[in-house]
């Protein structure tokens, strides 16, 4: 896992409580699914990035993180390591104070983009897991 126990608890504590969850559709199969239910549990506010652009749990879905008309404090991604990297340049476009690598989702060099450019991040980790943690 990248990212400390400051970062970790920061990302899910801190100001601001709007996910971007890059990944999420209606599949309740899927594990995106499963930590969007978890973050709405907690309080966040999570909004479904998928090319289907379909709304999840009442909440309309973008095809991109560019296409959300808001402010978005977290970007999870759910996306293979191949494409993470983009994902995590469109989040620092987009403004976002943090991304999130989801378990397995591992880019080195997007990592240190993200943090050079001054985003809090964690990879390979899960925020399911994290959140209840805290106490």
């Amino acid at each position: 896992m990248y990212g400390d126990e400051a970062t970790i608890r920061s990302i899910l504590t801190g100001p601001g409580d709007t996910w971007a969850v890059v990944g999420l559709s209606n599949n309740r199969s899927r594990a995106a699914y499963g930590v969007a239910e978890v973050l709405r549990r907690y309080g966040k506010r999570v909004v479904p990035v998928h090319p289907k652009a379909e709304p999840v749990a009442g909440e309309p879905g973008y095809a991109r993180l560019a296409d959300i008309p808001f402010d978005v404090d977290v970007v999870d991604v759910f996306v293979n390591s191949e494409l993470a990297g983009a994902v995590a340049d469109e989040a620092v476009a987009k403004g976002a104070r943090a991304v999130w690598f989801q378990l397995g989702v591992v880019d080195e060099a997007a990592y240190e983009r993200t943090r050079a450019a001054g985003l809090a991040m964690v990879m390979d980790a899960c925020p399911a897991i994290e959140i209840p943690r805290l106490g």
